[in-house]
């Protein structure tokens, strides 16, 4: 029997913005407003970045480590992806994704989120949402659970994504070859994934993507209208 998967990234692609930044902001004002006056130093991190002096997974660990702190607590942690996920549902989700979302449903696929966001704060997102699966970067934990600035294994970004896919889907007991798969990103780092799926969307397309997907023949759906 086929296995019917409908496999979304998030930021950009399902919302209007990318969401790790407006979390922290957002966070750190319910928290600890004072930690809103190192948004400078936030930003020669996201410089170095640019610059490509830092990775990706470091700027992430710098951005956290400024903005929530050393920890959270497992509780603070529900609350604060809560109250965020709240205010994404409110405005800051595209209409286009949400109708798709929900013909994939109606249609039959399991709804899977893969993002490069940490999974702690996007499981809420996505269960309001109504998906059935997250697949994002994992975070650190401290002996009780706590929350650590830190990525736990692979950021799920490029490459690493369609590998935790995979590794998902081995978990999950679904093959390849037993499975036919959807996918949408607004993002040319997910070519391996869209190269790989049996139905790529190239959500957004902008730049690069664009010039991919209209070489390949990928549908280009415009969420943003």
């Amino acid at each position: 029997m086929t296995t019917r998967l409908a496999i979304y990234d998030m930021d950009k692609t399902i919302t209007h913005a990318p969401t790790w930044t407006p979390f922290l902001i957002h966070t750190a004002k319910n928290r600890a407003p004072w930690r809103l006056a190192l948004i400078p130093f936030a930003g020669f991190a996201a410089a170095g970045y640019v610059a490509r002096l830092i990775s990706r997974g470091r700027l992430k660990y710098v951005m956290q480590r400024m903005m929530l702190g050393k920890q959270m607590t497992e509780a603070e942690e529900r609350r604060a992806a809560d109250a965020f996920a709240d205010r994404v549902m409110a405005d800051r989700v595209f209409a286009g994704a949400l109708a798709r979302i929900a013909a994939d449903r109606a249609a039959g696929y399991r709804l899977v989120m893969a993002t490069a966001s940490y999974r702690f704060y996007v499981e809420a997102i996505a269960k309001r949402l109504g998906f059935d699966a997250v697949i994002g970067t994992e975070s650190l934990r401290g002996p009780d659970g706590q929350l650590l600035a830190g990525i736990d294994g692979e950021n799920c970004y490029g490459p690493a994504k369609l590998r935790m896919i995979e590794a998902w889907m081995a978990r999950e007991g679904i093959s390849r070859e037993e499975a036919h798969v959807r996918f949408y990103s607004d993002h040319v780092s997910d070519a391996p994934t869209f190269a790989w799926a049996d139905e790529p969307f190239a959500v957004n397309a902008h730049g690069p993507l664009k010039l991919l997907a209209a070489a390949k023949g990928w549908p280009m759906p415009d969420w943003e209208r």
